[in-house]
């Protein structure tokens, strides 16, 4: 202990070490000297910047979020209205990307729509009619003695009370419809299935009415209520309501044996 406060007393008393240096502290000696803090250097005074206030109110294109940063949020749905079938609010909703798979693909995913709304539309009205009371006169098979009253009204049930032989008549007329008389043609627009010369005209671009003074209006291929476009995605949104209608009447009918659960038997 002793030689550690010697050593800087002769050092200085010899002149090895400057007077001008004081000596350290004995707690300095044994405890270790502290090291002093740096001076802060000061930098000149630069303005502060303004707080953000946090708020979640829509600025130009911008939104400030909770901790005050900003962000954008681009809106990726925009409502397009430029074609029979696509209507508001939904615009077009198209989340299997059928479109971007090319025009043909797209317009034979149209066809088969309009397609299968007519035969819902159909099917649904069957249903319906038969429930109320309504049935063919007469035999639908003399060979086994079925009347068309002996038919239910359910789309299963209906089913299975038909012979095979009729469900053949069935499917050998409609594949004669899809194949020869009402085949599609790629040169007409999707769903004009109507064969050239027939009397029947699927929504006619321009057509005349007799009004109450007996006076005649020739209707507008846009006319609301009596033009072509109006009528077009009228048969549109009628065989998606029928396709959702037939659906919910095959499971109330699966269900609970009714198709058009909870109303009764019969309508």
């Amino acid at each position: 202990m002793l030689s550690l406060v010697a050593t800087p007393l002769s050092l200085v008393q010899t002149g090895a070490m400057p007077m001008h240096h004081t000596l350290a502290p004995m707690s300095d000696v044994f405890m270790g000297a502290k090291a002093k803090p740096k001076p802060k250097k000061t930098a000149s005074a630069a303005p502060a910047a303004p707080k953000k206030k946090i708020t979640t109110l829509k600025t130009i294109g911008t939104y400030i979020d909770v901790t005050g940063k900003e962000y954008q949020e681009a809106n990726v749905f925009i409502p397009q209205f430029d074609e029979i079938g696509v209507l508001p609010p939904i615009g077009r909703w198209d989340p299997l990307k059928i479109r971007e798979q090319g025009p043909e693909r797209y317009r034979r995913f149209v066809e088969m729509e309009i397609k299968h709304g007519r035969m819902a539309m159909a099917a649904f009205l069957g249903v319906v009619t038969t429930y109320s009371g309504m049935r063919f006169p007469g035999y639908l098979s003399v060979a086994q003695d079925i009347k068309f009253s002996d038919i239910p009204g359910g789309a299963i049930a209906s089913w299975a009370a038909l012979p095979s032989s009729a469900w053949l008549q069935i499917i050998l007329f409609i594949t004669f419809c899809e194949v020869y008389l009402l085949k599609q043609s790629p040169d007409k627009a999707p769903g004009d299935v109507v064969p050239e010369g027939f009397w029947w005209a699927r929504y006619p671009d321009g057509y005349d009415i007799w009004l109450g003074d007996t006076s005649a209006k020739q209707v507008g291929e846009d006319e609301l209520f009596l033009g072509k476009t109006w009528k077009l995605n009228a048969e549109r949104n009628n065989g998606r309501a029928a396709m959702m209608g037939i659906t919910g009447m095959v499971v109330h009918e699966s269900l609970t044996g009714n198709p058009v659960f909870p109303i009764g038997e019969s309508l």
